[in-house]
């Protein structure tokens, strides 16, 4: 498995071969360098540690600063493994550029979803709301909140009003349409999650097209 760190630039379009239109993500994979390589040997597994992102050295803790110094890096703000089959033609200090991807490969893009805040259950559970006539005073309420005397309660689960946004989210199997190996850009096909400026992952498709 391979896989960067970006940040997310926008979406634009592209135009095919044929001039058919192919709505496209823009990310900016700069700055991504190995801190630390891990074999099986010494850790367990093989996988690379990779820090991403600049960071003013005062905002680092001692541990962080000290694993950083050790492998000759500048502050970083972000750290994240990748898992490898073999660690060959990785070490520390390696800057990681766009051309890691290809054109036409399949990736796995993980982002923090648009933090909505407090939403009803209409918007947050796509449920449907009341009548809006003929009397009635139940619009957009959750609804029924459960049994008689047995249970007594409301089952854990119940879809409800609450948080909504601002989580883990990974969409699978996007292909990556062009590689921009000056500008450090990979354009992938399709929307991906997170707001502009946003931090993704990008790790190869675990599924392969599937």
């Amino acid at each position: 498995m391979k896989g960067l760190m970006g940040k997310k630039i926008g979406m634009t379009q592209i135009f095919d071969e044929l001039g058919v239109v192919i709505p496209v993500t823009v990310i900016e994979v700069a700055s991504n360098v190995v801190a630390q390589v891990k074999t099986e040997e010494k850790e367990g597994y093989n996988a690379i540690q990779v820090g991403y992102g600049e960071i003013k050295e005062k905002n680092l803790n001692k541990p962080k600063k000290g694993h950083l110094d050790k492998a000759g890096l500048s502050p970083k703000r972000t750290l994240q493994e990748f898992r490898v089959e073999s660690t060959e033609g990785f070490e520390a200090g390696q800057e990681l550029k766009a051309d890691l991807f290809s054109v036409g490969d399949s990736v796995d893009v993980t982002g923090t979803s648009k933090g909505k805040g407090f939403q009803g259950s209409i918007k947050r559970h796509n449920q449907s709301r009341g009548p809006m006539t003929h009397g009635s005073h139940y619009h957009r309420g959750p609804g029924s909140m459960g049994a008689a005397s047995d249970p007594s309660r409301v089952f854990k689960g119940k879809k409800l009003p609450g948080h909504m946004g601002s989580e883990k989210v990974t969409i699978q199997n996007l292909e990556i349409v062009k590689v921009d190996v000056e500008r450090n850009l990979l354009i992938v096909k399709g929307a991906i999650p997170g707001p502009k400026k946003g931090l993704v992952t990008i790790n190869e498709s675990i599924k392969q097209g599937k």
